[in-house]
């Protein structure tokens, strides 16, 4: 019977241990998820100025520089795209802020009498 408690005291008490560590791991892993105290956790946007000056921009790991900005500057200024809901969306604002700009002057008007 001593044999039995022992072994069962002692089965409860691993798994008791257990448990802790797997919420310890459970924990660390959602501090590593949401990247607190994680080394590999890159930030999106990195700036480094070299000895001569330079700046050097990374974004997502991927390096920039001013030249590329400008190539796809021209790029898009070359293709002159026409954006059908972008259009839609601006006339649909004028007309929402001329139908409104009118109802308060007819509102007003009605209020004072004219």
């Amino acid at each position: 019977m001593k044999i039995f408690m022992l072994k069962a005291l002692f089965l409860a008490a691993l798994m008791f241990v257990s448990v802790l560590f797997g919420m310890q791991q459970a924990n660390e892993g959602i501090h590593r998820m949401k990247g607190f105290n994680d080394e590999d956790f890159k930030s999106a946007l990195t700036l480094n100025e070299t000895n001569e000056g330079e700046v050097q921009a990374s974004v997502l790991g991927n390096d920039v520089s001013s030249h590329d900005l400008q190539e796809k500057k021209e790029k898009l200024e070359e293709m002159k795209a026409y954006n059908f809901f972008s259009s839609l969306g601006k006339s649909i604002s004028e007309g929402l802020s001329e139908l409104t700009e009118k109802s308060v002057a007819f509102i007003s008007d009605l209020i004072t009498g004219k």
